[in-house]
C-alpha cells in the first residue's frame, strides 16, 4: 500500500514536471514560426523594393531622355531666333542705308533741277544784236524749215559723284533691271574702284547675275571680289553667294566648299549662318 502511495506520488509529480515542459516547447514552436512569418514578409518588401528601384531607374532613364530632347531641341530655337534676328539686323542695317543713300540721291536730284532749271533759262536768252549781224554777213540764208542747233546741255558735277552714281545704280537694282544695275555698278568701279563701297558694290554685281540667272557670270562676279577686296566686309556674303550660284550650276563639290569657307572663316556672320544650314541641308556636303 506505501508503495502504491509512492508511485501515486511519483507519477504526479512528473506530471507536474512534464506540463511547463510542453508548455515550453509549444511556446517555442509558435515563436519559430513567427519568426519564419516575419522572414517572408521581409523577403516579400525586400523583392518589392527592389521592383519599385528598378522602375524609378526606369522612369529616371525616360526622364533624362526627355530632357535631353527638350534641351536640344531649346537649343535649336535659340539658334534659329539668333539666325532670326541676326537676319533682321543686317536687314535693317541694309534698309538704313537705302534711306541714307536716298536721302543723298534726292539732295542731288535736288541740285539737278536747280542746274537744270538755270540751263533753260540761260537757252531762252536771245544772242547779241551785233553777233546776229555779223554772222548773217555773207551767210547764205537758212531755210525756213531749218531750226538752230540745240545749245549742249552743261556738264553736271553732281552726275559723277559715287553718291549718284551708286544711288542710280541701286535703285535699278532694286526694281529689278538686272542689266541696268549691272552697267552702273560697273561704273561705279570703274570710276571710284578703291572707294570703301567698292567691295559691296562688286557683290552687288553678282547678285544681279545670279537674279537675272547667269550663275556662270555671278561666280565671275564673285571670285573677283573676293580677289579684289579680300578684306571687304561684303567678302562673307561673297563666298556664301557663289555657294549658291555654283548649287545652281549642279557643280555640288566646289558648292560645299565656298559653303564651308563661310562657316568655317565667318562663322558668326549672317552669311556664316546661312551657309552652316546649306552644308546641313546638302548631302554632297556630308
Amino acid at each position: 500500500m506505501r508503495q502504491i502511495v509512492t508511485l501515486g506520488v511519483l507519477s504526479f509529480a512528473l506530471g507536474l514536471v512534464a506540463a511547463p515542459v510542453r508548455a515550453a516547447d509549444k511556446e517555442q514552436r509558435q515563436l519559430m514560426a513567427d519568426v519564419r512569418i516575419l522572414q517572408e514578409q521581409s523577403q516579400q518588401l525586400q523583392n518589392l523594393i527592389g521592383a519599385l528601384n528598378t522602375a524609378l531607374a526606369d522612369a529616371l532613364k525616360v526622364i533624362n531622355a526627355r530632357l535631353d530632347e527638350q534641351s536640344t531641341a531649346n537649343r535649336k530655337a535659340l539658334a534659329d531666333q539668333k539666325l532670326v534676328v541676326d537676319n533682321l539686323s543686317s536687314d535693317l542695317r541694309i534698309v538704313r542705308e537705302k534711306v541714307d543713300d536716298n536721302n543723298v540721291r534726292i539732295s542731288s536730284l535736288s541740285q539737278e533741277i536747280d542746274a537744270m532749271r538755270q540751263a533753260v533759262q540761260a537757252a531762252r536768252v536771245p544772242p547779241p544784236a551785233s553777233e546776229s549781224t555779223e554772222a548773217a554777213v555773207g551767210a547764205p540764208a537758212a531755210a525756213p524749215s531749218e531750226a538752230p542747233p540745240p545749245s549742249p546741255a552743261p556738264a553736271l558735277a553732281v552726275g559723277t559723284s559715287p553718291s549718284r552714281l551708286y544711288d542710280l545704280a541701286f535703285s535699278d537694282y532694286t526694281s529689278g533691271q538686272w542689266d541696268l544695275a549691272i552697267q552702273g555698278f560697273e561704273s561705279y568701279i570703274r570710276s571710284f574702284p578703291k572707294s570703301d563701297r567698292a567691295d559691296d558694290v562688286q557683290v552687288l554685281i553678282g547678285n544681279s547675275y545670279l537674279q537675272a540667272g547667269r550663275n556662270d557670270k555671278a561666280v565671275e562676279a564673285y571670285d573677283k571680289a573676293i580677289r579684289t577686296y579680300p578684306a571687304g566686309d561684303a567678302i562673307p556674303e561673297a563666298y556664301y553667294k557663289k555657294g549658291l550660284a555654283l548649287r545652281n550650276l549642279k557643280q555640288l563639290d566646289q558648292a560645299c566648299q565656298a559653303f564651308a569657307f563661310a562657316v568655317k572663316n565667318f562663322p558668326e556672320t549672317p552669311a556664316g549662318q546661312l551657309a552652316r544650314q546649306q552644308v546641313a541641308q546638302l548631302a554632297a556636303c556630308k
